[in-house]
C-alpha cells in the first residue's frame, strides 16, 4: 500500500529533492498535495508530472494557476490559498508523510497542524523548533506524530542514536549510552581567518560560501555561526538534551 506524501514547500531545494527520492520508489509513495508560493512555473511542471490532487499557492497567484492548469487539462487539481490552504493540506486525512521545507516563521503553523493530526513529519524547517519547540513536542508526544530531522547535522545525529532514542523519556539528560552531541560546522568562507582577519571582512565576503548557494540570509547566518546556534536550540528539543551536553 502507497503512503500519501504532502511537500510544503515543493519548488525548493528540499522539495524538489523530495521529488527525487519519491521517483525512485513509485510503489511505496505518491504525492497527495504539495504548495509553493511563487514559482508557477515549475510548479505547473510538478502538477503535470506528478498529478497532486491539491495545489497551494498565494490567493494572489491562485488565478493564474488555474488558468496554468486549465490549459494543460489539469482541471481536476484542487487549489486552495495561503496560511489556511497549507494547514489543510498539512492535517488532510487522506496524507501520511509531510514534509515541512517551507523556511521561516511561515512554516510553523502547517508543521504544527500536521503534528497534531499525528502525521510522519520530515522536519526541514529549523525555526519551527526554535520558536515553539516545548510546544511541538509536547503535541508530538500527545499525538503520537513522527519527527523527523532532514537538515543534515540533525538527520546524521538521528542515523548515529540508538534506534529506540527518540522513544526514551525525556529527560533533558543523555541516555542509552549516549555523553555527548556534538553539531559539525562546515567551514564557510572564513574558515581560516585569524581573530584580526574578521574585524575586516564584510557582508559580500560572507555570502561567498565556498560550497553552497543559499541566499544572502541563510548565508550571512551561516558565517557567522548565528545558524549554528539555532541548530543547537533545535537539537535540545528534537533530541531532548540540555546545551549543556551539546
Amino acid at each position: 500500500m502507497t503512503q500519501a506524501v504532502c511537500i510544503l514547500g515543493v519548488t525548493g531545494s528540499i522539495g524538489q529533492s523530495t521529488l527525487k527520492v519519491l521517483e525512485q520508489h513509485p510503489d511505496q509513495y505518491t504525492v497527495f498535495a504539495v504548495s509553493a508560493y511563487s514559482r508557477l512555473d515549475e510548479l505547473l511542471e510538478i502538477c503535470k508530472k506528478y498529478h497532486p490532487k491539491i495545489v497551494v499557492v498565494p490567493s494572489e497567484k491562485a488565478f493564474e494557476l488555474k488558468q496554468k492548469l486549465h490549459n494543460e487539462n489539469l482541471k481536476q487539481i484542487e487549489i486552495l490559498t495561503d496560511e489556511a490552504g497549507l494547514i489543510a493540506i498539512a492535517e488532510h486525512p487522506d496524507v501520511d508523510v509531510v514534509m515541512a521545507a517551507i523556511v521561516g516563521a511561515a512554516g510553523l503553523l502547517p508543521t504544527l497542524a500536521a503534528v497534531k493530526a499525528g502525521k510522519r513529519v520530515l522536519l526541514a524547517n529549523k525555526e519551527a523548533l526554535v520558536m515553539s519547540g516545548d510546544i511541538m513536542m509536547q503535541a508530538a508526544k500527545q499525538h503520537k506524530a513522527l519527527l523527523l530531522p532532514v537538515d543534515s547535522e540533525h538527520n546524521a545525529i538521528f542515523q548515529s542514536l540508538p534506534h529506540d532514542y527518540l522513544d526514551a523519556k525525556r529527560t533533558g539528560q543523555p541516555q542509552l549510552g549516549v555523553s555527548q552531541i556534538l553539531l559539525t560546522a562546515s567551514g564557510g568562507p572564513f574558515l581560516n581567518h585569524s581573530i584580526e582577519q574578521l574585524k575586516d571582512v564584510t557582508p559580500q565576503q560572507a555570502c561567498k560560501h565556498p560550497n553552497w548557494s543559499m541566499g544572502q540570509k541563510i548565508s550571512v547566518d551561516s558565517a557567522t555561526l548565528m545558524n549554528k546556534g539555532l541548530e543547537l536550540i533545535e537539537a535540545c528539543h528534537l533530541f531532548s538534551i540540555s546545551e549543556h551536553f551539546v
